[in-house]
């Protein structure tokens, strides 16, 4: 496994820990992470919705994700990109999530 490919998986991990606090849900598997792209610096672009542009956690919960990344091993920087297109529905929720 190459060392961009595990800090994806650790990226990953990190974002299955984190709740969206109204659905009690991940916020990987609810469907909130668009992309992440790492560059080759280990800067990292991570592209997220929220479930309502009107959710209450707008300020909290893309800081969340920016400083529990950025503790990530080797990690220089991390920008997350706070997008409503295409806006989110449940559709986006893993299947692999629906089926538990």
């Amino acid at each position: 496994m190459t060392f961009k490919k595990s800090i994806i998986y650790e990226i990953i991990s990190v974002l299955k820990s984190i709740q969206d606090p109204e659905i009690s849900v991940d916020i990987y598997e609810l469907g909130l992470i668009y992309d992440i792209r790492i560059s080759n610096n280990f800067f990292i672009n991570i592209i997220m919705t929220l479930t309502s542009p009107n959710c209450p956690v707008v300020e909290i919960l893309p800081l969340k994700v920016k400083n529990k990344i950025f503790n990530i091993k080797n990690v220089k920087n991390v920008e997350i990109i706070l997008t409503f297109y295409p806006n989110w529905t449940y559709s986006m929720i893993s299947s692999s999530f629906i089926m538990i």
